[in-house]
C-alpha cells in the first residue's frame, strides 16, 4: 500500500498531478483545491500523502489502481471521512472539494449548509446529509484541522462572506478569500476589516 510520495512535481492539470521519484513517474488524482495549490510548484520537489484504491471499470471486469494525493495526513483522513456519506464516492468528492478541506470541515462543524451548497455537485439535500452524518465526527476528530477564525464563535467571518456576496462575489470565492485573510492575520476580528483585506487580496 502506497501512503507517501516524495519527488519532483512534473505537471499539474485540473484533476491530476504527475510526480517523478527515481526512475518512476506517478499520476495522482487531486481535488480542485489542491490542483490550484500545486500549479505554482511545478518543477519543485514535493511530498504528498496518498490514498491508494482500486477503481472499477467495465462493470467490474477491470480494476485499475489509483492514487489520490493530499497535502497532509489530516487532509487524507478528512477525505476518507467525507466519502463515508451516502452517494459521495471518491471521484465525486474530488470534484466537490474546491475549498481547503479545513474550511469544509469548519462548515460541517458549524452546520453551515449554505457554504457546503457552493461546492460543485453538492445540492441542498446532499449538504444537509453531510452535516447530519458528519457534524459530530468533524467536531471531535478534525478540530485541529479547522482554522481558528472559522471554528470560533466569532460571527465576523460569516458576515464578511455575506458582504462580499452582496458586492457581487461568488460565495465559494468569498469563503476562500475570507479564509485566506483569517489565516494570514488572525488578529483581524471585525467583518469590515475582513472585507477590506479580502478585497485587497483579490486585487493582488
Amino acid at each position: 500500500m502506497l501512503t507517501r510520495l516524495r519527488g519532483l512535481l512534473e505537471s499539474v492539470d485540473d484533476a491530476t498531478a504527475v510526480v517523478s521519484s527515481g526512475d518512476l513517474s506517478y499520476e495522482c488524482l487531486l481535488s480542485g483545491h489542491d490542483s490550484a495549490r500545486l500549479r505554482p510548484l511545478v518543477g519543485e520537489p514535493i511530498e504528498l500523502h496518498l490514498l491508494h484504491y482500486l477503481e472499477s471499470q467495465s462493470n467490474g471486469a477491470i480494476l485499475r489502481p489509483r492514487l489520490i494525493a493530499f497535502a497532509s495526513p489530516e487532509d487524507r483522513a478528512f477525505f476518507e471521512l467525507f466519502t463515508t456519506v451516502k452517494g459521495i464516492g471518491y471521484r465525486k468528492a474530488l470534484r466537490a472539494l474546491q475549498l481547503p478541506l479545513a474550511t469544509i470541515a469548519a462548515a460541517i462543524a458549524q452546520r453551515d449548509v449554505d457554504t457546503l451548497r457552493t461546492l460543485p455537485e453538492i445540492g441542498k439535500r446532499t449538504a444537509e446529509t453531510i452535516v447530519l452524518e458528519l457534524h459530530d465526527k468533524v467536531s471531535q476528530d478534525h478540530a485541529d484541522a479547522v482554522p481558528a477564525e472559522a471554528g470560533s464563535t466569532n460571527a465576523a467571518p460569516k458576515e464578511a462572506v455575506q458582504v462580499l456576496v452582496q458586492l457581487g462575489e461568488g460565495r465559494l470565492r468569498a469563503v476562500e478569500l475570507v479564509g485566506r485573510v483569517g489565516r494570514a492575520d488572525p488578529s483581524i476580528e471585525s467583518a469590515d476589516e475582513l472585507v477590506a483585506a479580502a478585497l485587497r487580496l483579490k486585487d493582488v
